[in-house]
């Protein structure tokens, strides 16, 4: 399946529902073989969607035949992952000129894995990012998510253990450059 049999847009409040059955699928299905099943449940307490990257309009959903696919976003927001629920949350705005953009809560159906959905929700992602100035992205990856972000250029940046889902859910800070190279 290539990326032309997939299509987009901006999410909204409206999309909340499936959006959450989406990842609730994601979380309980795409983590299985990194994570043992009580970081896994865990893992819900550290994920989810941030409404502020709908209302913001920076939140894709990709579908295939008006099925969803898949969802994620990007911020020039400070918080670097978490959803609604997650405490810790900062909604200072970031500096384009000097601090990186944020890609945020990508998830893919179960059923669409491996078919190329993270990928363009990324490029989506870091396209706009661009246009607004900014020169890098970052990320927490999940183990799960590590192998794409890695083959789209993205590089560890630190370890991240979080256990406010009263487990230990390992993360990886990763970041990339977009947008104009400087010489």
């Amino acid at each position: 399946m290539s990326d032309a049999a997939f299509t987009h847009r901006l999410a909204t409040r409206a999309d909340l529902p499936a959006l959450t059955a989406l990842m609730d699928a994601a979380i309980g299905e795409l983590q299985k073989g990194f994570l043992s099943e009580a970081q896994i449940t865990a893992s819900r307490a550290i994920m989810g969607l941030d409404t502020q990257l709908i209302d913001d309009g920076t939140y894709f959903m990709v579908e295939h035949d008006g099925v969803l696919a898949g969802c994620g976003g990007w911020s020039r927001r400070n918080t670097l992952y978490g959803g609604d629920h997650t405490a810790g949350r900062n909604a200072a705005l970031l500096d384009p000129a000097t601090e990186a953009a944020r890609v945020r809560a990508m998830y893919t159906s179960p059923a669409f894995a491996r078919r190329g959905v993270g990928r363009l929700i990324l490029g989506l992602c870091e396209a706009a990012a661009a246009a607004e100035g900014f020169r890098r992205v970052e990320l927490a990856g999940t183990m799960s998510g590590q192998p794409l972000y890695l083959s789209c250029g993205y590089e560890p940046i630190e370890a991240i253990e979080d256990d406010r889902g009263g487990v230990m859910v390992p993360l990886v800070r990763m970041g990339k450059a977009i947008g104009a190279k400087t010489t």
